[in-house]
């Protein structure tokens, strides 16, 4: 968890790509000097292509490029797309490459899942929007019929310090193994000696980079929810799209909605993995009795991971409340008191409830059928299974 400066924080809510990838654009096109991207996916078809052609227009005036993407949510880029950003100088890295069946392995797991760039050390962006056009979905044919819901936000003043630090602590960890590889030990030495440079961060204020790893920040951002639930006194609304807390995040909020916060839950209705799904469905229970009202995403799929408390806190970022993302993945979230932009945030998901979403009816959930209930707790079984092997306690 970073802390800021005192100096103020300029941010902006950005929804879906189609917002992000505009300004996404408009920020690397006037870029003069250094251009920093990570994403899970990069996905070339429709919107993602003109950021990747933004990114070679950068390159090609002479600014540093470097992009980082998940061997698993990219793995190796198409190899047209490879040899233009080749050709043009776009620096390319996967982060730990899916290698035959070593993805099996539960220490594989541990994905970049962070969404983050920034342009010049000035201006940076952080959400839960991968490089990939808002009506495409890799398991879906044609076009979804709405947009994916997600959130970014826009970002300059000290955040971006932190961002950058971040990232580029990222990049020379990766460069060190590339020379370590190569048995250039010089090098090597001198990529890690870069990343050791960049751990310290800046202070934060009123606004923080909220980070997850399995080193320094393994349960930062679990820890922020948690904090923040627990300061809440009338409303909580949390959107994501992966939902299998752990325990202790499941009791702060049927303790919110006990003491008399009204507290919302905007989950997957549309869903793109059966057993996570079904898997969540399992806790409804606890937090339905407890008051919490769940509301199910059908207007298209549900990909943000945010939050709003008492229209004052927020956060926006790419950590879905699952064990993939608090136990295993590179997270980043972006947490700030920051009422206006809290109340753009809040009035934009209250629509999405109303207008898309449909309520768990509890009688209905609560008197549901012996075989709904078994596939909701085989679903259960599974993704705990699949906890248990990582050997981390949830």
């Amino acid at each position: 968890m970073k802390r800021s400066h005192t100096e103020p924080h300029e941010m902006s809510l950005l929804t879906g790509g189609v917002d992000l990838f505009a300004a996404m654009v408009k920020a690397v096109d006037a870029a003069q000097h250094e251009v920093l991207l990570e994403t899970y996916i990069f996905d070339f078809a429709g919107a993602g292509a003109e950021v990747a052609r933004a990114l070679m227009r950068a390159a090609q005036r002479g600014l540093r490029v470097c992009v980082v993407v998940d061997g698993v949510g990219t793995g190796e880029l198409p190899a047209l797309w490879a040899d233009q950003f080749a050709q043009t100088g776009v620096q390319v890295r996967v982060f730990a490459p899916a290698v035959g069946l070593g993805f099996w392995l539960p220490s594989r797991w541990r994905r970049l899942h962070r969404k983050l760039c920034v342009v010049d050390n000035a201006v940076a962006f952080c959400g839960g929007i991968n490089i990939l056009d808002d009506y495409l979905d890799p398991h879906v044919d044609g076009l979804l019929k709405s947009p994916r819901l997600d959130y970014a936000v826009s970002m300059r003043g000290p955040l971006v310090k932190a961002a950058y630090d971040t990232m580029t602590q990222l990049w020379s960890r990766i460069e060190a193994v590339r020379e370590l590889r190569s048995q250039d030990l010089s090098g090597a030495m001198d990529a890690l000696r870069g990343a050791s440079q960049s751990l310290h961060f800046p202070a934060l204020g009123e606004a923080q980079l909220v980070l997850r790893d399995n080193v320094r920040h393994r349960s930062h951002i679990e820890r922020t929810y948690r904090k923040a639930i627990g300061a809440a006194r009338h409303d909580i609304i949390v959107a994501s799209a992966y939902f299998f807390p752990g325990l202790r995040l499941r009791r702060a909020l049927a303790t919110a909605a006990r003491r008399g916060v009204r507290v919302r839950l905007l989950l997957q209705g549309q869903y793109e993995y059966f057993v996570p799904y079904r898997a969540a469905r399992q806790l409804y229970g606890q937090l339905i009795t407890a008051g919490v009202e769940i509301h199910e995403y059908h207007a298209s799929f549900l990909h943000a991971k945010v939050a709003v408390v008492d229209g004052k806190w927020l956060t926006v970022g790419s950590s879905n409340l699952d064990p993939f993302s608090l136990l295993l993945a590179r997270e980043a979230n972006v947490v700030a008191h920051n009422p206006p932009l809290a109340q753009t945030l809040q009035a934009s998901l209250i629509n999405a409830i109303e207008q898309g979403a449909t309520r768990v009816d509890p009688l209905a959930y609560l008197n549901r059928g012996v075989w709904e209930r078994l596939v909701d707790a085989l679903a259960s079984a599974v993704l705990r299974f699949g906890v248990f092997l990582t050997g981390k306690p949830y």
